[in-house]
């Protein structure tokens, strides 16, 4: 069972203390308190686990703090939507909006290799109005021999040079606990000049105990990806441990499944489940084309397999695409040869907009259907 306070509810009132007084000495019955920050406003809710089904709704709706309660199934129980369309979605990060109605686009270098070649990308996307990029220091690998990032030597310029060029959110993959402290750290003596958000990679979806140290944590949100040979209802579950742990500001990313179905793309693009995703899930939505399609090939009509799969997101509803994009991708690290070139940015977020803009259209169709007014 889920109790919602009613917004901003302050947690020194007598309201809340009346509130949580009754719940904590409700027999057999755990509480577990999560705050999410919205742009405009702070919201608590109140889990409340264990013999939860002789509870009377009405009895705890009726407490002086609460706003309204929510009857939870086994599934999601933090994250999922449980029927309930007006659970509040997505949260605020240093100073962005991420939520199932917005977007956001994180381009940039799948893994960091020399400052110039940040430096360029970064540049390129100030140009561009955009405050979000992405930034591999840390790459796990197939090959035990290929690059496996630069680690915590790359970050300190990495993070000035975001800071420079106006970025407000880093998207970086971590693959141990210790990568965290170290992000944390040097974020810290820098004066933070940027924000940074943990991404957990499809190989380690179902890395349990990453996961748990990851939610630990409440400052930095996270980019979960789906694992590459599990089922959606799995990786679901594994954002469900950042929640439970207490880190409910999670994104699910969808970067398609790896089978020879698939071919010629490396993977099998699996971005029809956004809006499953959404409808299941309080938690915005991200796809990422790059690694779905894995290639510059490009279709009759002029347009590159990696845009089109990007289109296929965005016009379903994705909240935020993660892409590669490289200044010289002949010298590129990791993945070179799927990398967007930085002349191609400009067009490629106008197609984005106008993808986005399409939803919103397609989603008024449907309002006005069932004798709903937009939002």
């Amino acid at each position: 069972m889920l109790a919602i306070l009613h917004p901003n509810t302050p947690l020194d009132s007598d309201a809340y203390r009346q509130t949580m007084h009754y719940l904590e000495h409700l027999p057999g019955v755990t509480v577990r308190v999560h705050e999410i920050q919205g742009v405009s406003q702070r919201l608590t809710e109140i889990y409340l686990l264990g013999d939860t089904k002789p509870l009377d709704k009405e009895d705890i709706e009726a407490l002086p703090a609460v706003e309204r309660v929510i009857r939870i199934s086994d599934d999601y129980r933090i994250l999922g939507r449980h029927r309930d369309d007006n659970r509040q979605t997505g949260f605020s990060y240093n100073g962005v909006d991420f939520n199932q109605s917005n977007l956001n686009i994180f381009a940039g270098l799948c893994a960091v290799d020399i400052p110039e070649h940040v430096e360029m990308m970064l540049k390129a996307l100030e140009e561009n109005g955009q405050v979000c990029t992405r930034m591999g220091a840390y790459k796990p690998r197939t090959n035990p021999y290929s690059f496996q990032g630069h680690g915590k030597g790359c970050l300190p310029w990495v993070f000035e040079k975001a800071g420079k060029h106006g970025i407000k959110v880093v998207a970086m993959e971590i693959t141990h606990e210790s990568h965290i402290e170290e992000i944390d750290t040097c974020l810290e003596k820098l004066g933070r000049p940027t924000g940074v958000m943990l991404q957990v990679g499809t190989r380690n979806t179902q890395n349990f105990e990453l996961l748990k140290a990851i939610g630990r944590q409440r400052t930095y949100p996270v980019l979960l990806k789906r694992g590459f040979g599990i089922t959606l209802n799995e990786s679901l579950n594994a954002a469900e441990y950042l929640a439970s742990e207490g880190n409910a500001n999670v994104i699910f990313c969808l970067r398609g499944m790896k089978t020879e179905a698939g071919q010629p793309h490396r993977n099998m693009v699996d971005f029809a489940h956004v809006p499953a995703v959404k409808r299941l899930t309080r938690m915005p939505v991200c796809v990422d084309p790059s690694h779905s399609v894995g290639t510059r090939e490009k279709s009759p009509d002029g347009i590159l397999d990696v845009m089109h799969a990007t289109a296929q997101g965005v016009i379903a509803g994705a909240n935020m695409v993660l892409v590669d994009f490289h200044p010289k991708p002949e010298k590129a690290l990791v993945d070179g040869p799927q990398a967007l070139l930085m002349n191609e940015l400009p067009a490629y977020l106008e197609d984005i907009h106008l993808c986005h803009d399409t939803w919103k259209k397609r989603q008024a169709i449907y309002q006005r259907l069932k004798g709903e007014v937009p939002e």
